[in-house]
Protein backbone atom coordinates (compact mmCIF):
# COMPACT_ATOMS: atom_id res chain seq x y z
CA UNK A 1 0.00 0.00 0.00
CA UNK A 2 0.98 3.32 -0.85
CA UNK A 3 0.76 5.76 2.29
CA UNK A 4 1.25 9.58 2.24
CA UNK A 5 1.90 11.74 5.75
CA UNK A 6 1.62 15.36 5.68
CA UNK A 7 3.54 16.13 2.30
CA UNK A 8 4.63 19.38 1.74
CA UNK A 9 6.15 21.23 -1.35
CA UNK A 10 7.29 24.65 -1.02
CA UNK A 11 9.17 26.10 -4.69
CA UNK A 12 12.34 28.59 -4.44
CA UNK A 13 10.32 31.96 -3.90
CA UNK A 14 7.53 30.33 -1.15
CA UNK A 15 5.06 28.89 -3.58
CA UNK A 16 3.62 25.95 -1.84
CA UNK A 17 2.10 23.47 -4.43
CA UNK A 18 1.49 20.69 -1.82
CA UNK A 19 -0.25 21.91 1.82
CA UNK A 20 -0.04 18.81 3.88
CA UNK A 21 -1.23 15.90 2.12
CA UNK A 22 -2.57 12.89 4.08
CA UNK A 23 -3.43 10.15 1.58
CA UNK A 24 -3.60 6.30 1.73
CA UNK A 25 -3.97 4.13 -1.99
CA UNK A 26 -4.76 0.57 -1.78
CA UNK A 27 -4.67 -2.33 -4.24
CA UNK A 28 -7.03 -1.17 -7.62
CA UNK A 29 -7.66 1.92 -9.35
CA UNK A 30 -7.59 5.39 -7.36
CA UNK A 31 -8.11 8.42 -8.94
CA UNK A 32 -6.43 11.82 -7.97
CA UNK A 33 -9.30 14.39 -9.31
CA UNK A 34 -7.92 18.82 -9.62
CA UNK A 35 -8.37 21.64 -12.00
CA UNK A 36 -5.12 22.35 -13.89
CA UNK A 37 -2.45 23.82 -10.88
CA UNK A 38 -4.26 22.23 -8.10
CA UNK A 39 -0.39 20.36 -7.52
CA UNK A 40 -1.00 17.02 -9.08
CA UNK A 41 1.92 16.80 -11.28
CA UNK A 42 4.10 17.81 -8.04
CA UNK A 43 2.54 15.20 -6.56
CA UNK A 44 2.98 12.24 -8.72
CA UNK A 45 6.43 13.43 -9.22
CA UNK A 46 7.04 13.44 -5.38
CA UNK A 47 5.84 9.49 -5.48
CA UNK A 48 7.90 8.50 -8.44
CA UNK A 49 10.87 9.54 -6.45
CA UNK A 50 11.72 12.32 -8.98
CA UNK A 51 11.25 15.51 -6.65
CA UNK A 52 11.83 15.68 -3.48
CA UNK A 53 9.36 17.33 -0.54
CA UNK A 54 9.81 20.05 1.65
CA UNK A 55 8.39 17.89 4.57
CA UNK A 56 6.31 14.90 4.91
CA UNK A 57 6.75 10.87 4.25
CA UNK A 58 5.90 8.83 1.48
CA UNK A 59 6.24 4.72 1.68
CA UNK A 60 5.81 2.08 -0.64
CA UNK A 61 4.90 -1.52 1.57
CA UNK A 62 6.57 0.46 4.29
CA UNK A 63 9.70 1.60 2.32
CA UNK A 64 10.24 5.21 2.03
CA UNK A 65 10.39 6.72 -1.21
CA UNK A 66 12.57 10.18 0.17
CA UNK A 67 14.82 7.86 1.97
CA UNK A 68 15.50 4.87 -0.24
CA UNK A 69 14.05 5.44 -4.05
CA UNK A 70 16.27 3.10 -5.56
CA UNK A 71 14.38 0.23 -3.57
CA UNK A 72 11.20 1.54 -4.82
CA UNK A 73 11.69 2.77 -8.31
CA UNK A 74 11.77 -1.34 -9.07
CA UNK A 75 8.05 -1.25 -7.73
CA UNK A 76 6.81 1.16 -9.63
CA UNK A 77 5.96 2.18 -13.06
CA UNK A 78 5.51 5.58 -14.22
CA UNK A 79 3.99 7.05 -16.93
CA UNK A 80 4.09 10.70 -16.72
CA UNK A 81 1.94 13.68 -18.75
CA UNK A 82 4.66 14.35 -21.34
CA UNK A 83 6.55 11.43 -22.02
CA UNK A 84 9.11 11.62 -24.89
CA UNK A 85 10.04 9.00 -27.83
CA UNK A 86 12.32 9.07 -30.19
CA UNK A 87 10.46 9.60 -32.91
CA UNK A 88 13.10 7.33 -36.00
CA UNK A 89 12.82 4.26 -33.86
CA UNK A 90 10.25 1.42 -33.94
CA UNK A 91 7.83 0.94 -31.41
CA UNK A 92 9.63 -2.46 -30.24
CA UNK A 93 13.52 -0.38 -30.28
CA UNK A 94 12.17 2.28 -28.10
CA UNK A 95 10.59 -0.40 -25.84
CA UNK A 96 13.69 -2.00 -25.68
CA UNK A 97 15.68 0.95 -25.57
CA UNK A 98 13.29 2.41 -22.05
CA UNK A 99 13.53 -1.42 -20.84
CA UNK A 100 17.11 -1.03 -20.68
CA UNK A 101 16.94 2.24 -18.63
CA UNK A 102 15.13 1.00 -16.42
CA UNK A 103 17.36 -1.65 -15.64
CA UNK A 104 14.29 -4.24 -16.64
CA UNK A 105 15.76 -7.69 -17.44
CA UNK A 106 13.67 -11.87 -18.45
CA UNK A 107 15.47 -15.01 -18.21
CA UNK A 108 13.63 -15.19 -21.71
CA UNK A 109 15.62 -12.24 -22.76
CA UNK A 110 14.30 -8.68 -24.01
CA UNK A 111 13.23 -9.24 -27.28
CA UNK A 112 10.75 -11.92 -26.31
CA UNK A 113 9.48 -9.82 -23.12
CA UNK A 114 9.27 -6.68 -25.69
CA UNK A 115 6.90 -8.52 -27.75
CA UNK A 116 4.94 -9.90 -24.80
CA UNK A 117 4.50 -6.27 -23.22
CA UNK A 118 3.44 -4.90 -26.95
CA UNK A 119 1.02 -7.98 -27.23
CA UNK A 120 -0.56 -6.62 -23.82
CA UNK A 121 -1.32 -3.38 -24.88
CA UNK A 122 -2.28 -4.55 -28.25
CA UNK A 123 0.46 -2.86 -30.33
CA UNK A 124 2.45 -5.76 -31.68
CA UNK A 125 0.88 -4.98 -35.34
CA UNK A 126 2.66 -1.55 -34.95
CA UNK A 127 5.90 -3.23 -33.25
CA UNK A 128 7.67 -2.35 -36.12
CA UNK A 129 6.36 0.82 -36.99
CA UNK A 130 8.51 4.10 -36.47
CA UNK A 131 6.87 5.73 -33.18
CA UNK A 132 6.56 8.94 -35.38
CA UNK A 133 4.00 7.33 -36.92
CA UNK A 134 1.84 6.13 -33.73
CA UNK A 135 -1.42 8.02 -32.76
CA UNK A 136 -1.67 9.39 -28.98
CA UNK A 137 -3.51 6.37 -28.10
CA UNK A 138 -0.72 4.16 -29.27
CA UNK A 139 2.02 6.50 -27.83
CA UNK A 140 0.32 6.20 -24.50
CA UNK A 141 -0.08 2.37 -24.78
CA UNK A 142 3.22 2.10 -25.26
CA UNK A 143 4.08 4.47 -22.41
CA UNK A 144 2.19 2.01 -20.39
CA UNK A 145 4.18 -0.71 -21.20
CA UNK A 146 7.22 0.52 -20.23
CA UNK A 147 5.28 1.29 -16.93
CA UNK A 148 3.99 -2.02 -16.32
CA UNK A 149 7.89 -3.29 -17.47
CA UNK A 150 8.92 -5.77 -14.12
CA UNK A 151 5.47 -6.36 -12.36
CA UNK A 152 5.55 -3.04 -10.12
CA UNK A 153 3.37 -3.04 -7.26
CA UNK A 154 2.17 0.55 -7.89
CA UNK A 155 1.66 2.45 -11.07
CA UNK A 156 1.27 5.68 -11.58
CA UNK A 157 -0.09 7.51 -14.58
CA UNK A 158 -0.21 11.31 -15.08
CA UNK A 159 -3.36 12.62 -17.46
CA UNK A 160 -3.44 9.54 -19.45
CA UNK A 161 -6.51 10.39 -22.03
CA UNK A 162 -5.91 14.41 -22.45
CA UNK A 163 -6.26 14.65 -26.02
CA UNK A 164 -7.50 11.35 -26.65
CA UNK A 165 -10.33 10.84 -28.94
CA UNK A 166 -13.64 8.97 -28.03
CA UNK A 167 -11.94 5.39 -29.30
CA UNK A 168 -8.75 5.39 -27.75
CA UNK A 169 -10.02 6.77 -24.54
CA UNK A 170 -11.97 3.59 -24.04
CA UNK A 171 -9.23 1.86 -25.02
CA UNK A 172 -6.91 3.07 -23.32
CA UNK A 173 -9.86 2.89 -19.91
CA UNK A 174 -10.08 -1.12 -20.26
CA UNK A 175 -6.59 -1.39 -20.31
CA UNK A 176 -5.85 0.63 -16.92
CA UNK A 177 -8.57 -1.89 -15.66
CA UNK A 178 -7.00 -4.84 -16.45
CA UNK A 179 -3.53 -3.94 -14.83
CA UNK A 180 -5.37 -2.42 -11.63
CA UNK A 181 -6.32 -6.36 -10.91
CA UNK A 182 -3.25 -6.89 -9.82
CA UNK A 183 -1.51 -3.97 -8.17
CA UNK A 184 -2.32 -0.28 -6.95
CA UNK A 185 -2.97 2.26 -10.12
CA UNK A 186 -2.78 5.98 -9.52
CA UNK A 187 -4.87 7.74 -11.68
CA UNK A 188 -4.11 11.90 -11.79
CA UNK A 189 -6.80 13.65 -14.31
CA UNK A 190 -8.96 16.92 -14.80
CA UNK A 191 -11.27 14.69 -16.31
CA UNK A 192 -13.87 13.61 -14.18
CA UNK A 193 -15.10 11.18 -16.75
CA UNK A 194 -11.93 9.20 -16.20
CA UNK A 195 -12.48 8.78 -12.54
CA UNK A 196 -16.81 7.81 -12.93
CA UNK A 197 -15.53 4.66 -15.36
CA UNK A 198 -12.33 3.45 -13.27
CA UNK A 199 -12.03 4.70 -10.13
CA UNK A 200 -13.95 3.15 -7.27
CA UNK A 201 -12.37 5.57 -4.59
CA UNK A 202 -10.94 8.87 -5.45
CA UNK A 203 -9.78 12.21 -3.78
CA UNK A 204 -9.93 15.65 -4.43
CA UNK A 205 -6.95 18.29 -4.52
CA UNK A 206 -7.45 21.54 -5.12
CA UNK A 207 -4.38 24.26 -4.89
CA UNK A 208 -2.23 21.67 -2.89
CA UNK A 209 -4.75 21.12 -0.61
CA UNK A 210 -7.07 17.66 -0.36
CA UNK A 211 -10.68 18.64 -0.60
CA UNK A 212 -12.18 15.07 0.12
CA UNK A 213 -11.09 10.94 -0.33
CA UNK A 214 -14.60 9.39 -1.31
CA UNK A 215 -15.96 6.70 -3.29
CA UNK A 216 -18.92 8.48 -7.16
CA UNK A 217 -21.32 7.32 -4.92
CA UNK A 218 -21.03 9.01 -1.46
CA UNK A 219 -19.60 12.20 -3.34
CA UNK A 220 -23.24 12.64 -5.30
CA UNK A 221 -24.98 11.02 -2.16
CA UNK A 222 -23.79 14.33 -0.40
CA UNK A 223 -25.35 16.62 -2.73
CA UNK A 224 -28.74 14.63 -3.13
CA UNK A 225 -31.81 17.72 -3.18
CA UNK A 226 -29.16 20.52 -3.63
CA UNK A 227 -28.69 20.67 -7.23
CA UNK A 228 -30.80 22.53 -9.39
CA UNK A 229 -31.18 22.98 -12.68
CA UNK A 230 -32.97 26.16 -14.94
CA UNK A 231 -32.43 28.20 -18.32
CA UNK A 232 -31.20 32.22 -17.83
CA UNK A 233 -30.43 34.44 -20.40
CA UNK A 234 -26.23 36.14 -20.22
CA UNK A 235 -27.28 38.38 -17.85
CA UNK A 236 -29.06 36.19 -15.71
CA UNK A 237 -26.45 33.75 -15.53
CA UNK A 238 -23.86 36.56 -14.17
CA UNK A 239 -26.86 37.31 -11.37
CA UNK A 240 -26.87 33.44 -10.41
CA UNK A 241 -23.45 33.38 -10.38
CA UNK A 242 -23.13 35.97 -7.77
CA UNK A 243 -25.15 34.30 -5.39
CA UNK A 244 -25.27 30.49 -6.11
CA UNK A 245 -21.83 27.98 -6.70
CA UNK A 246 -22.90 26.91 -10.60
CA UNK A 247 -21.66 23.60 -11.12
CA UNK A 248 -22.50 23.65 -15.21
CA UNK A 249 -23.50 26.19 -17.67
CA UNK A 250 -24.15 24.95 -21.42
CA UNK A 251 -26.08 26.56 -24.26
CA UNK A 252 -29.14 25.38 -25.44
CA UNK A 253 -30.81 26.88 -28.71
CA UNK A 254 -29.22 30.02 -27.85
CA UNK A 255 -29.53 29.84 -23.72
CA UNK A 256 -28.01 29.31 -20.72
CA UNK A 257 -28.96 25.91 -19.48
CA UNK A 258 -27.69 25.82 -15.58
CA UNK A 259 -26.46 24.03 -12.75
CA UNK A 260 -26.16 25.29 -9.71
CA UNK A 261 -25.36 24.04 -5.71
CA UNK A 262 -28.04 25.26 -3.46
CA UNK A 263 -26.76 24.32 0.43
CA UNK A 264 -30.13 26.01 2.35
CA UNK A 265 -32.70 28.00 1.14
CA UNK A 266 -35.11 28.39 -1.65
CA UNK A 267 -33.82 27.31 -5.65
CA UNK A 268 -34.20 30.78 -7.68
CA UNK A 269 -37.52 30.57 -9.70
CA UNK A 270 -37.74 28.51 -12.52
CA UNK A 271 -35.11 26.00 -11.10
CA UNK A 272 -35.50 22.51 -10.61
CA UNK A 273 -33.74 19.32 -8.64
CA UNK A 274 -32.32 17.20 -10.68
CA UNK A 275 -30.00 14.11 -10.35
CA UNK A 276 -26.61 14.73 -8.99
CA UNK A 277 -23.43 13.63 -11.62
CA UNK A 278 -19.98 13.53 -10.18
CA UNK A 279 -19.42 16.42 -12.26
CA UNK A 280 -21.57 18.45 -9.83
CA UNK A 281 -20.02 16.77 -6.76
CA UNK A 282 -16.17 17.53 -8.28
CA UNK A 283 -17.11 21.14 -9.01
CA UNK A 284 -18.46 21.67 -5.51
CA UNK A 285 -15.84 19.56 -3.62
CA UNK A 286 -13.47 21.92 -5.76
CA UNK A 287 -14.95 25.92 -5.54
CA UNK A 288 -16.54 25.14 -2.35
CA UNK A 289 -14.94 26.90 1.01
CA UNK A 290 -13.58 24.29 3.63
CA UNK A 291 -16.11 23.01 5.98
CA UNK A 292 -18.92 23.91 3.59
CA UNK A 293 -19.66 19.95 2.69
CA UNK A 294 -18.94 18.77 6.16
CA UNK A 295 -16.10 17.89 7.81
CA UNK A 296 -13.40 14.65 8.61
CA UNK A 297 -10.69 14.08 10.20
CA UNK A 298 -7.12 14.06 8.07
CA UNK A 299 -5.83 10.55 9.15
CA UNK A 300 -6.50 8.10 6.82
CA UNK A 301 -8.41 5.55 7.35
CA UNK A 302 -10.16 7.06 10.60
CA UNK A 303 -12.13 9.45 8.53
CA UNK A 304 -15.68 8.90 7.56
CA UNK A 305 -16.37 7.78 4.20
CA UNK A 306 -16.95 11.12 1.60
CA UNK A 307 -15.94 13.42 4.31
CA UNK A 308 -13.88 16.77 3.28
CA UNK A 309 -10.70 17.06 4.76
CA UNK A 310 -9.21 20.19 5.59
CA UNK A 311 -5.59 20.33 5.64
CA UNK A 312 -4.23 24.19 6.04
CA UNK A 313 -3.47 23.55 9.65
CA UNK A 314 -1.26 20.32 8.99
CA UNK A 315 1.17 22.13 6.40
CA UNK A 316 1.40 25.52 8.05
CA UNK A 317 3.72 24.67 10.88
CA UNK A 318 5.39 23.15 7.71
CA UNK A 319 5.53 25.80 5.49
CA UNK A 320 6.00 28.57 7.82
CA UNK A 321 9.14 26.86 8.90
CA UNK A 322 10.58 26.67 5.46
CA UNK A 323 9.67 30.36 4.41
CA UNK A 324 10.92 31.84 7.13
Amino acid sequence: MLKVRNLVKVYPGGVTALRGIDLDVPKGMFGLLGPNGAGKSTFMKILAGLLEPTGGEVTLDDVDVVVQPDAVHARLGYLPQDFGFYPHLTGAQMLTYLLKLKGVTSPKGLPQLVGELLERVNLTFAAKRKVKGYSGGMRQRLGIAQAVAGNPRLIIVDEPTAGLDPEERQRFYRLLAELADERSVLLSTHIVEDVAVLCPRFAVISKGRLKAETTPGQARARLEGKIFEGQGSNEELRAIRDQHLVTQAILVEGRNRVRIYVADGPAPTGFEPVHVTLEDAYMTLVNAPDGVLGSGSATPGSAAPGSVTDSSSIESSVTEEVVA
